[in-house]
């Protein structure tokens, strides 16, 4: 398979095979390879618009016992500084969020085992008794699996209860690569399969949801399993429908076991442009500043890349890892701008809430991204005495 044939297929929008895209991201100039996903991006978005949303990214425990090595964020049961938010903590950043003129959080964390069904349900009803319209994008595949197997419930099962609870989408997270040998590398086969992982999407696609699909490479993965991955989701996407967008990210080494290096700049847009060319069922890409800066972010919007993805306002994962990069509202809406496209608010289904809300009225600024909790803060989240305890460390905390 030679660059040519594969450059002349993208140009006339023809689906792309596996041997097409790996030639185009062996061996294609970046240059080539920008201009053939704006091309497709132009294509599928005529209109210049740009989208972002406004929304908080809320890790609810970083206790995890999952163990994956490219994580610089979990801590083990029972580790000093293990925490799970409260309620009230919560709500406080819902109402921090709705400040700022968001009206969703994207809810994730750790493989608790001392949290329950049970516990998601009862905080999904409080958050909408209380916040009847905000939206609640949360629970991974990963964690989907992680609380059917504490339940043992079936996944539909589980994915029916906390939708009854108040659950509106579920986030991509925990794809990493859909490739069984990476994940074992990775230490993340046992949290979810490959197959484990899509067939949580496909169960969410069948109850209605809509749901976001991620990548997160540049870890032990070569090219053709990049492919591979997406190459799962394009064929998930023909029979469901239900992502709504793809985001892809760089591993980021710092603190962690697995160690090594960031891919550069440059291996991000070449595999953001591979993406648009290799989904062409998937309406939208998000541009992944927060790893890679608000200037290759900017970057993206000629490599593929219609979304800005998300003012976050609060990050704890990558953050762990090394990366603390920050935009607010004003920064994102700058730089679309400046990349020459038009800026529009949007919800997860990326259905348009209109312009920037700063220039509707003043919102706070953001100088920095919020943690989960400030430093030294160590209190016991109260709603957490309600449920049996499960882990051997928690029963002997209750003991005493």
């Amino acid at each position: 398979m030679t660059v040519d044939t594969a450059t002349r297929n993208a140009e006339a929008g023809e689906r792309l095979t596996a041997a097409e895209a790996v030639a185009l991201y062996r061996d294609a100039p970046t240059a080539l390879l920008g201009r053939l996903a704006d091309q497709t991006r132009a294509r599928r978005h005529p209109e210049r618009v740009v989208t972002y949303i406004i929304d908080r990214n809320v890790n609810y425990t970083n206790v995890c016992v999952a163990r994956c090595s490219f994580c610089a964020f979990y801590r083990p049961v029972g580790s000093g500084d293990a925490y799970v938010l409260g309620f009230d903590e919560i709500f406080r950043k819902i109402d921090e969020t709705i400040a700022l003129g968001g009206g969703q959080l994207l809810l994730q964390g750790g493989h608790n085992p001392d949290l329950p069904l049970e516990w998601y349900e009862d905080l999904f009803r409080a958050v909408k008794r209380r916040y009847p319209t905000f939206r609640l994008h949360a629970l991974s595949p990963p964690e989907v699996v992680h609380i059917s197997r504490l339940s043992r419930l079936p996944v539909p099962a589980v994915i029916d209860r906390v939708v009854a609870a108040g659950l509106d989408s579920i986030p991509g997270g925990g794809a990493e690569i859909l490739v069984d040998r990476v994940r074992r590398l990775l230490n993340c086969y046992s949290k979810a399969t490959a197959d484990e992982w899509l067939d949580v999407m496909r169960h969410a696609h069948r109850a209605g949801l809509r749901t976001t699909a991620t990548m997160m490479y540049g870890t032990v993965e070569t090219p053709e399993e990049r492919v591979e991955h997406l190459l799962r989701l394009r064929e998930l996407q023909d029979e469901t429908g239900g992502f709504t967008a793809f985001i892809a990210w760089s591993y980021q080494p710092e603190h962690t076991e697995l160690g090594g290096a960031e891919a550069t700049g440059v291996e991000y847009l070449r595999t953001l442009a591979l993406a648009r060319l290799v989904l062409d069922n998937f309406d939208n890409l998000q541009a992944s500043w927060v790893t890679q800066g608000g200037k290759v972010g900017q970057l993206s919007l000629a490599y593929g890349a219609n979304d800005m993805g998300s003012v976050m306002i609060e990050e704890n994962v990558v953050r762990a890892a090394g990366a603390s990069y920050c935009m607010d509202e004003i920064e994102i809406v700058r730089n679309i701008e400046n990349a020459g496209f038009v800026p529009k608010r949007r919800n997860m289904h990326y259905e348009i809430l209109g312009g920037p809300i700063f220039r509707e009225r003043q919102v706070p600024r953001l100088r920095a991204l919020a943690v989960a909790r400030a430093e030294g803060d160590d209190h016991r989240a109260p709603e957490v005495d309600r449920y049996a305890a499960r882990s051997a460390v928690e029963k002997a905390r209750r003991g005493q």
